[in-house]
């Protein structure tokens, strides 16, 4: 599985638009320091996604979403593909017996497949949207990642590269 955190704001993200001659679109925009962060994890094999949505990137959130994943697949051995993160190379990480973590390089987000997953999730469920509170933007969120999480087929599109589909058959 290769993992990954993304942060998701009240900030939006203005785009072009199709409308009709001669109207002119409007779309509203917005700037808040306010955030949550969505944890993720996939297996590029079969497309399976796990997520989950934290107040904060930290090693206590780590811990929670680790747990989770291994509580997911409770009969599988998981080798977890990260960045080097400080909360990733936390000494109070507590790791389940089927869990093992393998750093990236440093410095090589274009190695993690689900920094596209993060694109094509903002690409597709956040531009020209503004969100009255953080709760709307969770909501939202939660849907949009769940939708991920049904749709095998869409996340293996596009988390499948063919040199980690040829490592891990070779």
């Amino acid at each position: 599985m290769f993992q990954d955190e993304a942060r998701f704001g009240r900030i939006s993200d203005t785009r072009r638009c199709w409308c009709p001659k001669p109207t002119r679109p409007l779309c509203q925009a917005m700037v808040t320091q306010e955030y949550t962060y969505a944890y993720a994890a996939v297996s590029v094999t079969d497309g399976a996604l796990d997520s989950l949505i934290l107040p904060h990137v930290n090693g206590a959130c780590m811990q929670l979403f680790l747990d989770e994943v291994c509580a997911r697949h409770p009969n599988d051995r998981i080798v977890m593909v990260l960045d080097g993160a400080g909360w990733h190379q936390s000494a109070s990480l507590r790791l389940a017996n089927n869990l093992r973590l393998l750093t990236l390089p440093p410095y090589s987000p274009e190695l993690n497949p689900v920094e596209h997953l993060w694109d094509d999730l903002r690409e597709k469920s956040f531009h020209n949207r503004v969100f009255d509170s953080i709760d709307a933007l969770e909501h939202h969120l939660c849907d949009s990642l769940r939708d991920l999480e049904l749709d095998h087929q869409r996340v293996r599109s596009i988390v499948a590269w063919p040199w980690i589909i040829n490592s891990l058959l070779n």
